[in-house]
């Protein structure tokens, strides 16, 4: 392109100086030859004029008398009654004549070489020739340097062009002072965000996957590994439908995920039984603890009803109880009670709590008080806040978790029992 560029000004200088010159040149040549006519002319008129005077006033009249006519030029003067009289060297070749005819009949001859308007001609060819030539190699310097200008932002343009399709989104924010070169930067600009903005999610969401499937798939497989060392068929009756209801919660999870990748203010809530899903999350987490030498427990009211989505609760809990069970110490307690319009559960231990400089960072992500991924509890809080609910700390040491969510109030008849 800038072999282009540099090419097509160069024959647009060209082609103005061919018409321009040509006809400054024919111009040029016309002017001087004219004016060496002119000049010839006025010479024998004023040699006519110098002589009519001298013969009013009787005076001599020869070449001594006479005024001379140049290095170049001839004159003859002829004088009707005398001797013709000549006055300078008669040139050969081709010749420029003037001629003038007095009141008592003397005509006056002036020639003068032509080779005169020829060098004339030519030192104007020569300073003509010069400007062209100046004309094009200003005009090859401002083609190569706006070949530069426009050719340097496009290969820019091309190299980020190249790093986005090779997976590097990052802006570049670089800008040409061209309005149709800036607008392709612009819009370079804006793919890369969003890609960026893409990848970011892609990422988030493999992470939180693996992060959230990594306990039940560990608990999965335990349960496959009991049935498959046992030969009661009740016991495998009854651990296959705790496995496939562990599946059917992995379905759920991972449909959450994708939801929450998506748009995670878009969400599935409905009314649902909270004691089902705290039950469910015990029992799955007891064998666990049981391993670990601790035990968790359940307190509270019973027979709550919330809003929201069970699989996503059961995640926000799972969560909490995984906390517990990797930072936390000695007793996990789930407490479910109620406040207001809303419900509440609660996950404590009787670890060290919370680190203090932890406590107002403790749900961002890649945050964690050892050397853990940090996102179990930025997912929590993004599961909680997608069903219209909260997840908050409400105390570091112990540390004490607490989920809110919508209440939905039981009818007149119903009451609500408490676990004691």
């Amino acid at each position: 392109m800038r072999r282009r560029l540099i090419n097509s000004t160069l024959a647009v200088v060209l082609v103005v100086i061919a018409v321009f010159g040509v006809s400054l040149v024919i111009v040029e040549t016309r002017t001087i030859s004219s004016s060496a006519q002119e000049s010839v002319n006025s010479e024998a008129l004023r040699l006519v004029s110098v002589i009519d005077s001298r013969r009013l006033a009787n005076e001599t009249i020869g070449p001594q008398s006479l005024a001379g006519v140049g290095p170049d030029r001839y004159a003859r003067i002829e004088i009707p009654g005398r001797a013709p009289i000549e006055l300078g060297t008669r040139p050969g070749g081709s010749r420029i004549s003037g001629t003038a005819k007095g009141a008592r009949g003397e005509d006056v001859l002036v020639e003068e070489s032509r080779s005169t308007v020829t060098r004339e001609v030519g030192r104007t060819l020569l300073i003509i020739g010069a400007v062209a030539l100046l004309a094009i190699v200003s005009a090859v310097l401002l083609a190569v340097r706006q070949a530069n200008k426009l050719a340097s932002p496009l290969t820019d343009l091309a190299e980020t062009a190249e790093r986005l399709g090779s997976g590097d989104p990052r802006p570049r924010h670089k800008r040409y002072g061209v309005h149709e070169l800036d607008r392709v930067a612009d819009v370079l600009d804006s793919s890369a965000e969003r890609i960026g903005r893409m990848l970011t999610a892609e990422r988030r969401l493999a992470a939180d996957a693996s992060h959230q499937l990594r306990t039940p798939l560990t608990a999965l497989s335990m349960r496959l590994e009991e049935i498959a060392l046992t030969d009661d068929l009740d016991t495998v009756k009854e651990e296959a439908t705790i496995a496939l209801t562990q599946v059917e919660r992995l379905t759920d999870v991972v449909e959450r995920l994708l939801t929450n990748s998506r748009d995670p203010r878009i969400g599935s809530a409905v009314v649902f039984d909270l004691d089902e899903v705290v039950k469910q999350q015990l029992e799955e987490w007891r064998p666990a603890y049981r391993s670990a030498g601790r035990a968790i427990v359940r307190s509270g009211k019973q027979g709550l009803r919330a809003v929201g989505t069970p699989g996503a609760v059961a995640q926000v809990l799972a969560a909490l109880i995984e906390n517990s069970l990797m930072h936390g110490g000695g007793t996990v307690a789930v407490r479910t009670r109620v406040t207001g319009n809303q419900t509440v559960v609660e996950v404590t231990d009787e670890g060290p709590g919370v680190p203090p400089e932890l406590g107002a960072r403790i749900f961002e992500r890649t945050i964690s008080g050892r050397n853990s991924t940090g996102i179990g509890l930025a997912v929590a809080r993004d599961l909680a806040e997608a069903d219209g609910g909260r997840l908050e700390m409400l105390q570091q040491q112990p540390a004490v978790f607490a989920l809110f969510l919508s209440r939905v109030a039981r009818g007149p008849r119903e009451p609500e029992p408490t676990i004691r």
